[in-house]
């Protein structure tokens, strides 16, 4: 909004208004002209600023892909390990169980002998 120059009553006096008022006009369109100048030197440096500030979020943009990507990467690596694991601990638990139940089958077997030899004993004493 441009401020109207206005000179004092003295200076019409002793100018005259023609001169005072050519001088008012002039006050008026030099700052009109340095509006107009100082605008488009802010909206340059408006331009340049929002230039440079996209260019940062590009490479920011870029620098968490390649973040990504790496992480993305190191996940799969990790999960292939994990999974590697738990198929080694897998098999080493299914032959232990197996040992196992080998192991508990052979000492049911083992007792059902013996309780079956102790029936038969107890049986021989019971008819005696």
């Amino acid at each position: 909004m441009p401020v109207t120059a206005k000179l004092s009553r003295t200076f019409y006096d002793r100018l005259g208004d023609e001169i005072a008022n050519e001088l008012v006009e002039w006050f008026n369109q030099v700052d009109a002209t340095y509006r107009g100048d100082l605008r488009q030197l802010n909206e340059l440096n408006f331009s340049r600023f929002d230039a440079s500030v996209g260019e940062r979020f590009a490479l920011s943009d870029r620098k968490f892909a390649e973040f990504e990507t790496k992480v993305e990467k190191r996940l799969g690596e990790f999960e292939l390990r994990i999974e590697r694991r738990l198929s080694a601990f897998e098999v080493k638990l299914e032959t232990r169980m197996g040992a196992f139940e080998v192991k508990m089958e052979q000492r049911i077997a083992a007792l059902e002998v013996k309780m079956e030899q102790r029936i038969a004993a107890l049986e021989v004493k019971m008819e005696q």
